[in-house]
């Protein structure tokens, strides 16, 4: 079930080709050599996921869509929502199998709505999505004609969604693989556009965040951020004294006038905030598919524009900037 075999077939003649020889030795350490005691489990739920054949695959639909329940018997279907729910939390999504429908912690459709109006043509592209859960906004950008998309997230269990969702696509296009950016292989000058949506503010050096997706895109290519920031001016940064909306790895939460000058400062041009979004319990909610906290209980109840710490509510911005074509760097 964990199997990437085709995607290394897309690689020779790409910018990504020298990962042919060494991605299978790092992906199985970083499924296998980290010792985490739910894997066996996990793998066992895919391999328990039946082999039925949908009938239709929406990949443009605000719940991405595999099938419908007459694909299927009712004794397969039951089957597949238990081994769905091995995989427990699903956070990003929503999804639809043969009938099945995951309702996530996040309707990531809604940031999806808000993203694509203002981003370049992704037809033929290679992209990469940073942070990409199971691989939702993935599924997207692929059905936007997207030529190959690799998501990377550290979380093992959204690694197997990934793969449960991919037993029944079989996408020759959307491959997550179980890295950060911390870790992922080195890849200059690979990727169309680069997503790195709901990251930042959990990086220690900002700066070296943002460079690192800079040199990871083409020349012209086209960088899509999404994250925290607060009211203020140019130079007003949040660093949450512990835990910011209960979350501990939370570092810097700029102003949008002091990210514009991080992205100028990394060399990116073009840049334009796109959206700024207050975000709602509509969008993020502890679900039947996510039992646990979500953000109604990071806010104060009194007062839902402040969290529990007494910190601004979380405000998410989209900016979008470009690598210049002839890029000059510092």
């Amino acid at each position: 079930m964990i199997d990437y075999d085709v995607m290394y077939q897309q690689l020779p003649g790409t910018a990504l080709e020298a990962w042919g020889a060494i991605l299978p030795d790092k992906i199985r350490q970083q499924i296998e050599g980290r010792g985490h005691g739910e894997l066996q489990k996990w793998l066992a739920a895919l391999e328990r996921l039946p082999s039925i054949t949908p009938s239709c695959i929406d990949l443009n639909s605000a719940s991405i869509t595999i099938g419908d329940r007459n694909d299927c018997s009712t004794t397969d279907r039951q089957l597949v929502e238990q081994q769905l729910r091995v995989l427990l939390p699903w956070r990003k999504g929503p999804y639809n199998i043969f009938g099945i429908e995951i309702d996530t912690e996040w309707r990531s459709d809604m940031k999806w709505a808000r993203v694509m109006p203002h981003i370049s043509s992704l037809q033929d592209k290679t992209v990469l999505d940073v942070g990409c859960g199971s691989g939702y906004h993935c599924w997207r950008i692929a059905g936007e004609g997207a030529h190959l998309v690799i998501g990377i997230d550290p979380t093992l269990v959204y690694v197997m969604q990934y793969h449960a969702l991919q037993h029944y696509i079989r996408s020759q296009q959307v491959f997550v693989l179980p890295f950060s950016d911390d870790n992922i292989p080195a890849a200059p000058q690979a990727f169309d556009t680069v997503f790195s949506m709901g990251v930042l503010y959990h990086r220690r050096s900002p700066i070296d965040h943002l460079t690192q997706l800079w040199e990871l895109l083409k020349e012209g290519g086209e960088l899509v951020l999404e994250t925290l920031v607060i009211d203020g001016e140019q130079g007003r940064i949040l660093m949450p004294e512990a835990r910011y909306a209960k979350m501990r790895n939370v570092w810097f939460i700029p102003s949008c006038d002091t990210l514009s000058l991080w992205l100028r400062r990394c060399n990116f041009e073009a840049i334009r905030c796109v959206d700024i979004n207050q975000t709602t319990t509509d969008e993020q909610r502890a679900t039947n598919w996510m039992h646990f906290e979500s953000l109604a209980d990071f806010l104060d109840p009194e007062d839902h524009n402040r969290t529990v710490e007494g910190y601004p509510a979380p405000k998410r911005a989209i900016f979008t900037a470009h690598k210049p074509k002839k890029s000059v760097k510092n």
